[in-house]
């Protein structure tokens, strides 16, 4: 029950909702669409980029690699661990959301939180790489917002 549960929490966070949310804001004619989707495109653009410098000069291996005898119930999509990716994207998302529309804070943060605990169940990742990517993803979507002069 844990691994496939983990597997749909992991594969949420693969990045579909952020294609997915603007465009089902957009067709229940949500207010403050523009100031989302501005949020959100501007933040994962620092974010995915300071994301590619750590994961490549950092070089962290996975658990996989690294712990003798490990086996990781999933194969990840590259090679490095910190941080992690799918932990950095799922807190900027719930961040962005929470930050122009408000509402089910608890209920954003708790999925972001699900998806990264799942990375660390399926084992390609470690606590602190889920740790450092829930605070990179939050800092990138409030700096970004801080910029556009919505925090």
């Amino acid at each position: 029950m844990v691994r496939p549960l983990a597997r749909a929490l992991s594969r949420s966070g693969d990045g579909y909702l952020h294609l997915l949310i603007p465009a089902l804001l957009a067709l229940l004619g949500a207010r403050e669409l523009d100031q989302f989707c501005l949020l959100l495109a501007l933040s994962l653009s620092v974010e995915r980029s300071l994301y590619f410098v750590l994961k490549n000069t950092l070089k962290r291996r996975r658990p996989q690699e690294a712990v003798p005898g490990f086996r990781s119930l999933i194969t990840a999509s590259d090679q490095f661990s910190f941080p992690s990716g799918h932990s950095s994207a799922a807190f900027l998302l719930a961040s962005a959301l929470v930050l122009v529309y408000g509402g089910p804070v608890i209920a954003m943060y708790l999925w972001a939180t699900c998806v990264a605990l799942s990375r660390i169940v399926l084992g390609v990742h470690f606590p602190g790489d889920t740790l450092a990517g829930a605070f990179m993803g939050t800092s990138c979507a409030l700096f970004t917002a801080s910029l556009l002069g919505l925090a």
